[in-house]
C-alpha cells in the first residue's frame, strides 16, 4: 500500500522547507539555487498530490498552514537525518583534503586565528578553508559549518562536541591620549561617555555590565561588534569593555580599569559528533587548541611578567 507521503520527494520537502523558513518564493527560490517558477511549480504539484493547501498565500508572504508545519518539520528531520548519514559516509573515505567551514565572530578572527590557519594549511595544503564571520552560531547539526569558534556563557549544546582552549578575560578600555595622566578612580569611572554592546550582543556579560553600572545619559554608543567597539573607542568616543586579548593588541588603547572576573567568556572549539573523527577536522581542531594554548596568557588578560594563580 501507498500512502500521500509515498508521493514526496526530498527535494519536494527542501522545497516546502525553504519557503517555510523565508515566506517568500523568491527568497526560496535564491537559497536553493533555482528559479522561482520552478519552486512555484513543485509546490503546486505537492499539494494537488496531497489534496491539501500546505501555505496561505497572503499580502506579507506565505504562512504555513498547519499541515504545511507538519511537514516542515519533517523536512527538518528528514535533513538532519541525511547531513549526519553523508557525514559518517564521507569521514570514513577522507584524509588531511578537503574543505574545512568554519564561523567565528570578527574579533576572534583579527586577534589570532587567522595566522593558526596559516600555520595549519602550510602543514596542510590540500585542506581548503572558507571562513563565515558573523556574532550568529550557524547550525552545525545542519552542517551549515564544520567547525565553530565562540566565545560561550554558560555551558555549549549537549547536541555538540567542543573543547574548551582558553577564558576570555575582559576589561575597559579606552584612549591613551585620554588618560594620559594615568586611570580615573573607580568612583568616576562610570560618570564617563560610555560605549555598549547592541542587541543583537546582549547575551555578553560586557552588555549587562554597563547598563547594570552606567547611567543610560552616560551611554552613547553602541556596536553590535567587538571590532566595532574597538575602533570606537580608539576615536574617542568613549570608554567600554573588550576581551583583553582584542584591546591589548590596538596601539593607542590602554586599560583604564582591572580584569572584570564576572564577565569573563569561555572559548570553545564546537563541531557535531558526526564529524568531530573526521580526519581534517580533528586535525583542524587539535591544530587550534595547540595554538591557542601557547597563546593562553594573552587571551587571559596577563602581561608578560605575571603568572597564572597557582603557579610557582
Amino acid at each position: 500500500m501507498t500512502g500521500p507521503l509515498d508521493k514526496l520527494s526530498w527535494d519536494d520537502l527542501r522545497i516546502i522547507k525553504a519557503i517555510g523558513e523565508s515566506g517568500s518564493l523568491a527568497l526560496a527560490a535564491t537559497a536553493l539555487g533555482i528559479n522561482t517558477s520552478t519552486v512555484s511549480r513543485r509546490l503546486e504539484h505537492v499539494e494537488e498530490a496531497l489534496g491539501i493547501v500546505l501555505f496561505d498565500r497572503r499580502r506579507s508572504g506565505y504562512a504555513p498552514t498547519a499541515p504545511g508545519l507538519e511537514l516542515i518539520a519533517l523536512a527538518e528531520r528528514v535533513e538532519l537525518d541525511v547531513v549526519s548519514v553523508a557525514r559518517r559516509v564521507s569521514g570514513k573515505a577522507e584524509d588531511h583534503a578537503g574543505e574545512l567551514r568554519v564561523t567565528t565572530s570578527d574579533a576572534l578572527m583579527l586577534d589570532f586565528l587567522t595566522p593558526i590557519i596559516a600555520d595549519f594549511q602550510s602543514a596542510n595544503p590540500s585542506v581548503t578553508i572558507d571562513v563565515v564571520v558573523g556574532n550568529c552560531l550557524l547550525n552545525l547539526a545542519r552542517g551549515e559549518t564544520d567547525i565553530a569558534f565562540r566565545a560561550v556563557t554558560g555551558t555549549p549544546p549537549d547536541n555538540l562536541f567542543g573543547r574548551k582552549a582558553a577564558t576570555i578575560a575582559w576589561a575597559a578600555y579606552g584612549r591613551e591620549s585620554d588618560f594620559a595622566d594615568g586611570r580615573p578612580r573607580l568612583d568616576e569611572i562610570y560618570q564617563r561617555r560610555w560605549l555598549s554592546y547592541g542587541k543583537n550582543l546582549s547575551g555578553l556579560k560586557a552588555h549587562g555590565f554597563v547598563e547594570q553600572r552606567v547611567p543610560a545619559e552616560r551611554i552613547v554608543f553602541r556596536s553590535d561588534s567587538v571590532a566595532g567597539m574597538a575602533t570606537a573607542i580608539a576615536a574617542g568616543i568613549g570608554i567600554g569593555l573588550l576581551p583583553c586579548m582584542h584591546g591589548d593588541g590596538i596601539a593607542g588603547l590602554m586599560r583604564i580599569g582591572p580584569i572584570e572576573p564576572d564577565i569573563s567568556d569561555e572559548l570553545w572549539i564546537l563541531t557535531h559528533p558526526d564529524i568531530r573523527k573526521s580526519a581534517r577536522v580533528s586535525a583542524f581542531m587539535t591544530h587550534c587548541m595547540e595554538a591557542i594554548a601557547r597563546q593562553r596568557a594573552l587571551i587571559e588578560g596577563r602581561r608578560p611578567d605575571e603568572r597564572p594563580q597557582g603557579t610557582q
